[in-house]
């Protein structure tokens, strides 16, 4: 129990010292900025508790927003795929969702990538819709979720690529 919770503490550390020294310096043709830092809530183990998830994600993304000065919409947006990662967890992975099978490192590449889709997609609309606050302004949003999301989603898919652990 202990090597989990250390894992997911310096992962927790980790993407946060990254998104905020690194990555949001990358403001490529103004449109595309990764926020890599959900890997965080996409990781966070099946069978722990929904609310300490929730409470997490809340603190990751406002330790975000303060040294980001960005208001609270990185905590908004978390807080949000948080609470419907269940939802997403059953479109892309089924029946091994509702049994808690799910492995992340053994589960198909296609399931992988549709979670990781549903849920970067969701963060990036609500991100930059209250960011931007504007309904004139709508295909400015679509456009900035579109090419972030992107982004993000080949970054998240190479870093677990990267870093899991091989099971055979």
């Amino acid at each position: 129990m202990n090597s989990i919770l250390s894992i997911h503490t310096v992962r927790f550390i980790v993407l946060i010292v990254l998104q905020v020294l690194l990555l949001n310096h990358i403001n490529f043709l103004g449109y595309i900025n990764p926020y890599i830092y959900i890997l965080f809530i996409a990781l966070f183990p099946i069978k722990n508790n929904r609310i300490t998830l929730i409470i997490l994600s809340f603190l990751l993304g406002i330790i975000l927003d303060i040294f980001l000065d960005s208001g609270g919409i990185h905590a908004g947006a978390s807080v949000f795929i948080a609470y419907a990662r269940p939802v997403f967890l059953k479109f892309a992975f089924g029946t091994m969702f509702e049994h808690q099978l799910i492995k992340f490192n053994m589960v198909e590449f296609t399931s992988k990538l549709i979670y990781f889709t549903l849920l970067t997609v969701t963060h990036h609309f609500i991100l930059f819709s209250l960011e931007i606050f504007s309904f004139s302004k709508i295909l400015l949003i679509l456009e900035k979720t579109l090419f972030s999301s992107i982004f993000t989603i080949l970054l998240s898919i190479i870093l677990t690529i990267i870093f899991s652990k091989k099971f055979k």
